[in-house]
């Protein structure tokens, strides 16, 4: 497991989810709940924090599922026109 911090894009999140960081500078981003009270994200964040290793940061870091079972594609012909 290397200590570098994955390449994400920040997205706009529902308005009841935040981000938190695991790192300095916006690093290893986590989503959490929003509601939460301020000793329950920093207790939060500081479990996460001491487990950052089990997290899986990438589809293709979690193991025991295929990331193709978790890829989806719509195969079309080439000819295809939608029709109502």
């Amino acid at each position: 497991f290397k200590d570098e911090p994955p390449e994400v894009e920040l997205k706009e999140l529902p308005p009841h989810l935040e981000y938190a960081f695991l790192g300095d500078n916006g690093k290893w981003p986590v989503i959490i709940a929003k509601d939460l009270s301020s000793n329950e994200k920093t207790a939060l964040i500081n479990v996460l924090k001491t487990r950052k290793k089990a997290i899986a940061w990438k589809l293709t870091g979690i193991k025991g599922i295929d990331p193709e079972f978790c890829s989806h594609k719509i195969l079309l012909e080439e000819d295809y026109s939608p029709k109502v």
